[in-house]
């Protein structure tokens, strides 16, 4: 058994500081320590680039770097200094900036298939405006999800579908309905079944797997056929798949979209977009119901918005989207060499599109495992390496990328004599870790 381990007395110690006063010990569940090994969940110093350092001294190469928003690195210094431009000139006034104007204008721009463009701060705030907004106007109650996408937002809506439900009405939770991506005819007989009350279909365009051939643009013909709102989630395809999202990629046009995570390069900023007459309803320019769509004091910060602006910049100029698929062609590519090369490749699976690479570990019945996932976290860290997922930034370099193939090598030796004993307890040194989405804690 490998014995090399990593300790993180201060971080420990600010982990119980952040109990003590935070639910959860952190502000997004998926940042909680209890998504890391027992006692190896690093507390942050600071970052720069594709690298992190904790309180207690250790340098990481990180990957999915702030849940996915940082796609350039951290602290980028195009991003720093349109944000320091704005800072010094004031960040919220009593009427729109002139910086709303141009960042809607670079927006549209970006992302052509969209009319209008309300921004926001978070995902959460968009994707249910495009949900309220959907329901006001068709008129109609229920939302359909994508039942194979993980996460929509924090709002009930939502929420009330995964067993972290507690605190939501049953009522609530009967108005939203699933269906499976990529299965047209499941989601027409579900249309059906709910004939003239289903508002809106909500989905990520793309995820781990490619959308069949002809399938976003099927989706979109059914929706319209019963009268439904088509709603692209782009928080991760957005900037991902292409500066215009999964929507300017494949071709297809949904009715409404919403964009964030990498949009900002880690400042806080959301956007929801889509067709005018739509659009409109939340604004003063038509003649029927208001709709209460976004409304937020935060939602046009200045610095924010110039963080947005930098950032399509960037992307446009220096091709950022096709450097993300690279760099994750060659860490996929490197994953599964050693993986294979220590004969656990049936049990360490790469998954996803390029810009976006994540993991799945798998038991010696090749079932999804907690415990064969803390094994793997724990070498990673030992080696330096951050993972929750394998989502790159384009601060990565080929060094970087070389290094974590090592670091997986190194692990999945381990991977294999805990396969080999069929139990991967002797490697954990603690409890596994746990799904974000569980009803107890």
């Amino acid at each position: 058994m490998d014995t090399a381990e990593l300790l993180l007395p201060r971080s420990r110690m600010a982990n119980e500081r952040l109990h003590a006063m935070i639910p959860g010990g952190a502000h997004t569940y998926a940042k909680g320590d209890d998504q890391y090994p027992e006692n190896l969940a690093p507390v942050i110093s600071h970052g720069r680039g594709a690298h992190v350092w904790d309180i207690d001294g250790n340098r990481y190469i990180e990957y999915g770097s702030g849940l996915r928003s940082v796609s350039l690195g951290h602290a980028h210094p195009r991003v720093l200094e349109a944000v320091r431009r704005e800072l010094d000139r004031g960040g919220n006034f009593v009427r729109p900036s002139i910086v709303e104007v141009e960042a809607a204008e670079r927006f549209l721009a970006t992302v052509p298939t969209a009319e209008m463009v309300k921004f926001a701060k978070n995902g959460s705030d968009a994707t249910t405006a495009a949900v309220r907004l959907a329901r006001a106007v068709t008129g109609r109650p229920r939302v359909a999800i994508c039942g194979d996408h993980p996460f929509f937002s924090v709002d009930d809506w939502f929420i009330g579908t995964t067993p972290m439900s507690a605190g939501i009405p049953a009522a609530t939770n009967e108005l939203t309905v699933a269906f499976p991506y990529g299965d047209l005819a499941a989601t027409e007989e579900l249309l059906t079944r709910y004939q003239d009350e289903i508002a809106c279909l909500i989905l990520e365009p793309a995820g781990h797997t490619e959308p069949p051939p002809g399938y976003l643009v099927g989706l979109r013909e059914l929706a319209h056929r019963h009268g439904c709102v088509l709603v692209f989630d782009e928080m991760i395809t957005g900037f991902r798949w292409s500066e215009a999202g999964a929507q300017g990629l494949y071709g297809v046009v949904p009715d409404l979209s919403t964009f964030g995570k990498a949009l900002g390069n880690g400042f806080a900023v959301s956007a929801l977009a889509g067709r005018r007459d739509l659009m409109e309803r939340g604004g003063l320019r038509h003649p029927g119901d208001r709709v209460f769509l976004l409304s937020t004091t935060h939602g046009a910060e200045t610095h924010s918005l110039a963080a947005a602006m930098a950032v399509q910049t960037i992307y446009a100029e220096e091709g950022v989207t096709a450097r993300l698929h690279a760099l994750g062609e060659r860490l996929a590519a490197g994953v599964r060499e050693a993986a294979d090369t220590m004969g656990v490749g049936d049990h360490l699976v790469v998954r996803g599109r390029a810009s976006n690479l994540v993991f799945a570990t798998l038991d010696e019945n090749r079932q999804p495992s907690q415990r064969y996932r803390t094994l793997f976290l724990r070498r990673l860290l030992a080696g330096g390496v951050l993972a929750p997922s394998f989502v790159v930034s384009s601060a990565l370099d080929d060094a970087d990328i070389d290094h974590t193939v090592d670091v997986v090598a190194q692990a999945c030796a381990v991977y294999r004599k805990a396969l080999d004993a069929a139990d991967p307890t002797p490697w954990l040194a603690g409890r596994p870790v746990k799904p974000v989405f569980r009803r107890l804690a």
